[in-house]
């Protein structure tokens, strides 16, 4: 009997260490690791729509804001204006409480500071002409699963209303972000405005007095002095001679989530990786990363970036929520009297040296005798994939960072 209890004891203690041990390494409820994969692969597409468009320059979306944003629209509409959202997320067989409470836990889960030691302030708010009024429950909803706030904008004084768009986003980000957009083309209906700052911070900090000032080549243009940053160490890499590119993966302080950098080996553009970048190649390339020994040079810059993606959402299904004859969101104002007119998704990132005090005991391995070098002098594709969602929470390009145009010698 005594044998017994012990070998009872002993398999409930191994059960709950087993549960626990699954739980962190994947923290998500199963409804919030469908959104979480579902997302990745809707930010890859959207992405690819949108650098198909002509004069489109440096881009950066973050996949799990647009999907909290599409929430925002599903927890407003009714009807196929709401299910043509979980069609675009491919979560149509999610029930609504746990959509809308997934994606919820989802952005929790990523943007938590605490645990990630990363600068990520994310920012949302809700825009409605002055002539409407927004449904109490929604707005308690829209708080609570989105940290989404609300205002009521009139447009009389067109530029009044610009300005204090932008002087809201500016605020938000401690001035990081200083304007969302110039313009507004419509003007009478509802606008969601996500504005963000990313600042990661690396798993090991690069030489914060080796920074100088070199060239960054633009496609057939021309070159651009920015400020670069240095450091070896030891991180994945692949070099996919076919595809004549090269992937670098850089952890961010806490390991929780990696910085991902896809360059061509040479100086073009990047409509040809572009074509080539889905959730399934990525996956591909990241299976044959191997750990490296790098000398790798990064521009450091800031950039600042804002997309109105109400079109490339238009082109991938939003069809009913962006027309003012379709549009059901009644959930949100009371009556069908609004429809979605902008999604402003607007960021700064910005990548300098610091991080977490470096392991100085590397310097003394013969393999950091030969690095390989990642050049970072010309355009190039970045990613944030968070390791502990399987998440994708940027997804973007820099093309042409500031800096000043360098004078030709030759």
């Amino acid at each position: 009997m005594w044998f017994t209890n012990v070998v009872s004891i002993a398999l409930i203690i191994n059960a709950i260490s087993a549960a626990t041990s699954a739980s962190a390494k994947n923290p998500l409820s199963n409804h919030a690791t469908i959104l979480a994969d579902n997302s990745a692969n809707l930010g890859f597409t959207l992405y690819q729509n949108m650098a198909k468009a002509k004069k489109m320059g440096n881009i950066a979306i973050s996949p799990v804001v647009v999907a909290s944003s599409l929430g925002l629209v599903a927890l407003g509409g009714k009807a196929s204006t709401a299910s043509q959202v979980k069609t675009l997320l491919k979560a149509a067989e999610v029930k609504d409480d746990q959509f809308h409470s997934g994606l919820s836990e989802l952005l929790t889960e990523v943007s938590d500071p605490k645990t990630r030691n990363v600068t990520w302030k994310i920012n949302n708010r809700l825009y409605g002409p002055s002539s409407v009024s927004f449904v109490d429950n929604f707005v308690k909803n829209s708080k609570k699963h989105y940290n989404c706030d609300h205002s009521k904008i009139s447009f009389k004084d067109k530029k009044s209303a610009l300005n204090s768009i932008n002087e809201w986003a500016a605020k938000s980000t401690d001035g990081k972000l200083p304007e969302v957009t110039k313009e507004m083309e419509k003007t009478d209906g509802a606008m969601i405005v996500n504005a963000m700052f990313f600042k990661p911070r690396w798993d090991q900090q690069f030489h914060h007095k080796m920074v100088d000032n070199r060239g960054f080549m633009v496609p057939n243009s021309y070159t651009v002095s920015v400020q670069m940053m240095h450091r070896t160490g030891f991180y994945g890499f692949f070099d996919d001679s076919t595809n004549k590119l090269s992937i670098l993966s850089m952890p961010l302080s806490h390991k929780k989530s990696t910085m991902l950098f896809i360059m061509p080996h040479h100086v073009e553009p990047l409509d040809r990786l572009e074509k080539m970048l889905t959730k399934k190649q990525l996956d591909s390339w990241l299976s044959k990363l191997k750990e490296t020994a790098m000398a790798v040079s990064l521009p450091k810059v800031r950039m600042e970036v804002s997309h109105n993606l109400q079109k490339y959402l238009e082109e991938l299904g939003l069809t009913e929520a962006v027309d003012k004859s379709k549009a059901d969101f009644s959930n949100m104002s009371g009556k069908k009297d609004l429809y979605l007119s902008s999604v402003f998704h607007a960021s700064a990132l910005e990548w300098d040296t610091d991080g977490n005090e470096m392991d100085t005991s590397i310097y003394a391995s013969e393999k950091l005798r030969n690095p390989k070098l990642f050049y970072a002098d010309h355009p190039f594709i970045f990613l944030v994939k968070d390791q502990k969602t399987n998440s994708i929470l940027y997804i973007g390009r820099m093309l042409r960072p500031k800096g000043e145009k360098m004078r030709d010698e030759l």
